[in-house]
């Protein structure tokens, strides 16, 4: 199937758009949508994305903006309609009453009401219907979505910012930031955006952190709070910390092990956090249980910060989905951090390379 050069603008146009619901939108998937006139030359009429979790989907307002345009003109959409009722009426109802002529559509819905149901009832309808423009995109856009839906658990996102010798963490009584000021802004952007931060307890009793979203002077505040969890099998976490201090204000969610004592786990209880209890020995089998809670409560993206022990455990099970690495143009001295042996070797195939105050950025996705 042979697509024009104004077929490939206006889907990108639509991924563009689809990109401003990130954050908005879960567990829905991000979609956009562009409606234009099918004379020489082309032009977009509207254009529509999915803006909120609940809201209406980009087709309908792509529709809306066009009006009266939109009759024999074509969408491009990043995700297949929907043809089932949900918290919306289905957008193929809407498209086959606005006298849309040809639909071109990135990439198939994997939702079981949806997937090919959509198409098919556009083309029942006398609509042409082309899949397949730029269906990597957006397939990758709607990764999380897709791993929730297929699997039962969150899209993982393993952080961590290292020295050039390697080194994760200063000596203590040392600074302990190893990254710029631009990047721990950009990972506060990224917390903004997702459903729940994770560190092990390492980590928490080390840096004593609140992991909650803080950004500049005059600077938006982002769409999300996540939920913070701290990983620490022995419900070692001090009441006085940061963390437990703010459970009230903002939610915590402590995972424990099956051999967690009980009267740590209910003073932690009675100041506020939430107890979550995996009744496996094993480590690893136990954080993937706890993805699967995650995932059952419609948890989308879990940015997991640390410490290294968490990040070996989530490798080594096959959880991480993408990874941000954060590279200071410092050398510490020391030994290196060390992660556990793994089973096999992991590769990261690169999105982004940015240079955030200094610092190299490495953005990118687990082959």
């Amino acid at each position: 199937m042979a697509f024009s050069a104004f077929d490939e603008l206006a889907m990108r146009r639509a991924l563009e758009l689809a990109a401003l619901g990130r954050g908005h939108v879960e567990p829905n998937p991000q979609v956009g949508a562009v409606v234009a006139t099918r004379g020489h030359p082309a032009a977009i009429v509207g254009e529509g994305w999915h803006g909120e979790f609940g809201g209406p989907h980009a087709e309908v307002m792509a529709l809306a903006a066009a009006g009266s345009r939109a009759r024999a003109a074509t969408l491009y959409v990043t995700l297949e309609p929907c043809c089932h009722h949900g918290k919306t009426p289905p957008c193929t109802d809407a498209i086959l009453a606005a006298g849309i002529a040809r639909v071109v559509v990135a990439a198939g819905d994997p939702f079981t009401p949806v997937a090919g149901r959509g198409l098919e009832a556009l083309r029942r309808g006398g609509v042409t219907v082309e899949v397949g423009l730029c269906s990597a995109e957006a397939t990758r856009l709607t990764a999380p979505f897709r791993k929730l839906l297929t699997t039962g658990k969150p899209w993982v996102i393993a952080k961590w910012a290292l020295s050039l010798d390697g080194r994760m963490a200063a000596a203590a009584g040392q600074d302990r930031w190893i990254s710029s000021p631009e990047s721990r802004a950009i990972v506060h952007e990224l917390r903004s955006r997702i459903d729940a931060v994770a560190v092990g307890i390492g980590t928490a009793l080390a840096d004593d952190p609140l992991l909650t979203v803080r950004t500049a002077a005059g600077s938006a505040a982002g769409p999300r709070r996540p939920l913070r969890i701290v990983l620490d099998s022995a419900a070692r976490l001090p009441l006085a910390s940061r963390l437990v201090r703010t459970a009230r204000e903002c939610p915590l969610l402590v995972a424990v092990g099956p051999g967690a004592p009980p009267e740590r786990t209910a003073a932690l209880a009675a100041a506020g956090c939430e107890i979550w209890q995996g009744d496996d020995l094993d480590h690893a089998a136990r954080t993937t249980a706890l993805l699967h809670e995650l995932g059952s409560r419609r948890l989308t993206n879990l940015l997991a910060e640390g410490g290294p022990h968490v990040h070996a455990t989530l490798f080594a099970t096959g959880e991480v989905d993408e990874a941000w690495v954060f590279v200071a143009p410092s050398i510490l001295g020391g030994a290196a951090a060390a992660l556990d042996p793994l089973p096999d070797v992991r590769r990261l195939c690169i999105e982004d390379v940015s240079h955030p105050g200094g610092d190299i950025l490495v953005r990118g996705t687990i082959a």
